[in-house]
């Protein structure tokens, strides 16, 4: 759906919608995004607590020894499997269910799907809290996993069809803040709980059941949204929601002619979404849902997330200054996200993608620098204090270049670029991927960071420069279009155009 703002009529040209941002919208979507509070949690209290020395004694007590070992080579200090599997688990769960939650959305909506996702969070939350062996850690982790992935998939989605299309950007930027916003929440807890001996782990596992209320209550009192309606055969209620988002008095008929007419082209064909990402006509869309999110796991932005306090322990910081570290870098994640949301739709998706690109190379090549020089050499394990403090340093600046950049953007573009015929199943793709690699990363990093030690970052910066070239080349503008007239941007592509006309006349012919 494309919100307030515009409508794309016949011949490419707009028109604009009657209504623009109001008190409903700005409640219902932030209602919405705070689902974004769950994943954030998990991502900012897993890296903390895994370097807790209460948290290793109890289940990695092996871990615990190498750490205060001297001749341990000061990469390889937390290099074990098992440990990493507790944080990786979370993925493999979450990817498999945000593929099944393509096909329950589509059955019973997208706040349904959310209001699940809280509960399966809140679940798992309970379960990591009292977990007493490993076993059931890993359970609690994969309960959290399922409540990530039926919230990721829905929630963007949510955020782009019921935002007005002239500030969609910053409407689904949201996510991504409350993402932020949950990760400094954790990291600020295990801060605090890592002074209390014995079972502070659990406090900061147990205190994710907070944002896993937040966002099944926020669900129970928001409606679905109206492109979800529609495909559900519900016009009467899709009507009646438009309008409450819009405004009692804004004059909402275009945009619902609008809307009826995509999910009509959508049921007009008759192959599945999955089928259709394959044909030709839809070449440019597939090639989005494996790129976007493929390159935004090797920024290799969420290992250094999940592990910064691991890193800054590496380095020479002691627990306590590492996860001190870890909020310094959560503070500056939320200032450059919330700076992206105003500046988005203003500056455009590719100006960001580009700059921050290009920010984030140099912030890896001159920690990779600095790790080379200071860091395993003459058999030292730790940094001296000036290049530990100059690695927060640089690791703040390639933070902040990517709040305004792929953090939020991953999640914007995606969820506006499908047509509505495949708009689900693109997403749970896109997130699928993500969470896949994710998956992969996190439980090889430690592996990584031991055998490739400084070059680790060399191997991210060389995965951006190839991202940041790709996103010149193919990615179109797509500030300010409205959802249903987002066709005409790829057809206006240097590169795209071609498929786009060859999908045209195949329709053409088809009907004839």
């Amino acid at each position: 759906m494309a919100g307030g703002g515009f409508t794309a009529a016949e011949g490419g040209h707009a028109h604009d919608y009657d209504g623009g941002v109001t008190f409903s919208v700005v409640v219902t979507c932030l209602m919405a995004a705070s689902c974004g509070l769950i994943f954030g949690y998990d991502i900012g209290v897993s890296g903390g607590v895994t370097q807790m020395e209460s948290f290793l004694r109890k289940f990695f007590p092996e871990v615990l020894s190498g750490t205060k070992n001297a001749k341990r080579d000061a990469y390889c200090k937390y290099d074990d499997q098992l440990l990493t599997a507790f944080t990786s688990s979370l993925f493999v769960a979450a990817m498999l269910s945000s593929l099944v939650a393509s096909r329950v959305t589509r059955t019973i909506g997208r706040q349904a799907v959310m209001l699940i996702g809280g509960s399966l969070f809140l679940a798992g939350s309970a379960v990591n809290a009292g977990a007493i062996n490993i076993a059931m850690l890993i359970v609690g982790r994969m309960l959290l996993g399922f409540g990530v992935g039926f919230t990721a998939q829905a929630a963007p989605l949510y955020l782009a069809e019921t935002s007005p299309a002239r500030w969609r950007g910053a409407f689904t930027t949201a996510y991504n803040i409350f993402m932020v916003l949950g990760t400094l929440a954790a990291t600020v807890t295990n801060y605090f709980t890592n002074r209390i001996p014995g079972w502070g782990w659990r406090m900061s596992l147990g205190l994710a059941a907070v944002p896993a209320v937040i966002v099944v209550v926020g669900a129970l009192f928001i409606p679905d949204t109206p492109s979800s309606m529609v495909l559900r055969g519900k016009p009467d209620m899709a009507r009646a929601s438009l309008q409450r988002i819009r405004g009692p008095g804004a004059d909402v008929e275009a945009e619902f002619k609008d809307i009826v007419r995509a999910i009509e082209e959508a049921r007009g064909n008759d192959e599945g979404a999955y089928e259709r990402l394959r044909s030709k006509g839809y070449r440019h869309y597939l090639l989005m849902v494996v790129a976007i999110p493929t390159f935004f796991d090797l920024t290799g932005v969420i290992v250094m997330a999940v592990f910064s306090p691991v890193l800054f322990r590496t380095v020479g910081f002691s627990s306590q200054k590492a996860i001190f570290g870890s909020v310094i870098v959560s503070l500056v994640n939320l200032v450059s996200t919330s700076l992206s949301s105003f500046v988005m739709d203003r500056c455009g998706r590719r100006f960001l993608f580009l700059s921050g690109g290009a920010a984030m190379i140099f912030c890896q090549l001159a920690m990779s620098w600095m790790l080379a020089d200071h860091l395993g050499v003459h058999n030292a394990v730790t940094m001296p204090r000036n290049y530990a403090v100059a690695m927060l340093v640089f690791m703040c600046l390639y933070t902040f270049s990517f709040g305004m950049s792929w953090g939020p953007l991953k999640w914007v573009v995606p969820s506006e670029i499908y047509p509505v015929e495949i708009r689900s199943a693109g997403q749970a793709m896109t997130v699928s991927i993500v969470l896949c690699l994710s998956f992969a990363q996190t439980q090889v990093f430690t592996i990584l960071l031991c055998a490739m030690k400084y070059a680790i970052f060399l191997f991210y910066a060389g995965w951006v420069l190839v991202m940041t070239a790709f996103i010149a080349a193919f990615l179109p503008e797509t500030k300010g279009v409205p959802l249903e007239g987002m066709r005409s941007v790829w057809a206006r592509h240097w590169y795209w155009r071609r498929f786009v006309r060859d999908a045209k006349q195949e329709v053409q012919v088809n009907c004839l």
